[in-house]
């Protein structure tokens, strides 16, 4: 079964309109959060979700940024011009849009599911804080260690690693996999690509594809508000 696993959308059409063509064939889909805000377009993202991936979606969890302006609460962001991008997207968004992730997404930004008999985990953020934390190499996983899969965003920089553990099973070398991915982000892209980034899993094979698609960036860039500080505007150039 091939699993399309996006995140960090961030209300950028363009780039999502073109994963979109590139995933048309794929059954099953998690979304990792942070569909809206940054980009000019959370109302036309949250609809294409809503008409072309619902049926498919596995998994849909909020981000820090459905968090913060469904619930109107601001304090995470340590700058001020985070905060007046997201409040600017506040105002546009619909009534639909906030229904539509208020009613179909988890909004803990944290689900358990499965996915035929591994168990998996989709958090925005990570265990310590589901919406700001960050899962990277190197860090302590023994909270994690009852699942197969653990699907994370937040960071817009993909990642892929395995770690094992101890266990009571002779027939894999008492052995217990955990395998964690970041697809990055499809619509604010951080390690230095600018190009719409997300990945594909195979689950019977255990193949895991990160793909970047070209989009017209300078589309999406003349949508811009001049209410919105033109970093975010400039930095989808530079994927930073």
């Amino acid at each position: 079964m091939k699993v399309a696993v996006l995140s960090d959308i961030h209300g950028n059409l363009e780039a999502f309109t073109k994963v979109l063509e590139k995933i048309s064939d794929i059954d099953n889909i998690i979304l990792l959060g942070d569909n809206i805000d940054y980009c000019p377009h959370s109302n036309e993202v949250v609809s294409l979700i809503k008409e072309r991936l619902a049926a498919r979606i596995v998994c849909s969890i909020w981000g820090n940024h459905e968090m913060m302006i469904l619930r109107n609460d601001f304090t995470g962001f340590d700058l001020s011009r985070g905060v007046r991008c997201a409040a600017h997207t506040a105002k546009t968004l619909t009534k639909d849009t906030v229904s539509y992730l208020e009613e179909n997404a988890e909004n803990t930004g944290r689900k358990v599911f499965m996915i035929g008999t591994k168990k998996c985990l989709a958090v925005h953020g990570s265990l310590e804080d589901s919406y700001w934390g960050t899962i990277e190499q190197g860090q302590d996983y023994s909270d994690y260690n009852e699942y197969d899969y653990v699907f994370s965003g937040h960071s817009h920089i993909p990642h892929f690693f395995e770690v094992y553990f101890p266990a009571d099973d002779a027939e894999r070398r008492n052995k217990k996999k955990i395998v964690f991915i970041n697809p990055g982000s499809v619509g604010q892209p951080r390690n230095l690509n600018p190009q719409s980034q997300y990945a594909v899993l195979d689950t019977d094979t255990e193949e895991i594809c990160f793909y970047k698609v070209s989009y017209d960036i300078e589309k999406e860039q003349s949508a811009f508000s001049e209410e919105v500080d033109v970093f975010y505007k400039n930095r989808l150039k530079n994927g930073i």
